[in-house]
């Protein structure tokens, strides 16, 4: 579950169980204290990719010393995100390719790739209480 709430400006506090973050946009909308929602896409599917592909390496014990993903959302004519892999390690030609087809299946590429319906409900009542602590 994540609850958004208002805070100055633009800024948003997102709740996500125990975590806290802040998502803005940039100046001279915003004030740029957090990335803005696309930013926070892009990164939610970078750390899928990357701890995808980090499982998949330890549970067959290759020996891959990092990944490093980078995205990007190319907005000229139809709008479509990149994702740059970079892999380091002693992978043969198979293991490198069976990885870059495992960044193909982690979750948020799927959500991504075919998203499910999207209802919205307004409610009458706060949609969730929490602390926002200090």
């Amino acid at each position: 579950m994540v609850h958004v709430s208002e805070q100055a400006g633009l800024a948003r506090l997102l709740a996500v169980g125990p975590h806290r973050l802040i998502a803005d946009e940039g100046a001279p909308a915003g004030n740029d204290t957090g990335p803005d929602p696309i930013e926070l896409l892009l990164a939610a599917l970078g750390a899928c990719t990357s701890m995808t592909m980090r499982m998949y390496a330890e549970r067959h014990a290759w020996p891959l010393r990092d990944v490093q993903v980078r995205l990007r959302l190319e907005q000229d004519g139809e709008p479509a995100i990149v994702r740059e892999i970079f892999l380091d390690g002693d992978l043969d030609d198979e293991q490198q390719s069976r990885l870059m087809a495992v960044a193909q299946r982690c979750p948020v590429h799927r959500l991504l790739s075919a998203p499910p319906p999207l209802t919205t409900v307004q409610v009458e009542q706060p949609v969730l209480a929490y602390d926002a602590g200090p």
